[in-house]
């Protein structure tokens, strides 16, 4: 059995999300998908439109996810390792960061495979939110 981890904020779940979700699926057997705590949310320096009980909820609630948790903190090869995960999915838009290349050399060592998906063009959550502020005359 395959076993695979992804995460996000998942706020104002999108076309991008789901794709994400369905391609993650079709490479393994259990996905588990990490979504992020408001107070993490408000660590990077944004602030979820969505509540954290109802981002969960809509996430668990997608056929691609057999599980979802909350997401404690950044540190996704963590969470892979705690969950015995075997496969990390995420964005191609990390690929080739300082960063995400730290996950992967951590991640080497443990066994775990990043796997990095096409971003979904014309779809960012962040675009959709300045759109709804900006209707809004926020």
């Amino acid at each position: 059995m395959v076993f695979g981890y992804t995460a996000g904020v998942f706020d104002l779940f999108h076309i991008g999300h789901l794709n994400l979700l369905k391609n993650a699926k079709g490479m393994c057997d259990k996905l588990v998908v990490g979504v992020t705590v408001d107070d993490l949310v408000t660590y990077k320096g944004k602030h979820a439109m969505i509540p954290f009980e109802d981002r969960i909820e809509i996430v668990r609630s997608c056929k691609y996810v057999d599980a979802a948790v909350p997401q404690y903190d950044m540190d996704k090869v963590k969470a892979c390792r705690e969950l015995g995960a075997e496969l990390l999915f995420v964005g191609d838009d990390w690929y080739g960061t300082d960063k995400w290349r730290e996950y992967e050399a951590d991640a080497a060592t443990s066994g775990i495979r990043i796997v990095y998906f096409p971003y979904t063009k014309g779809v960012s959550s962040t675009q959709i939110t300045k759109a709804l502020k900006a209707v809004r005359g926020a």
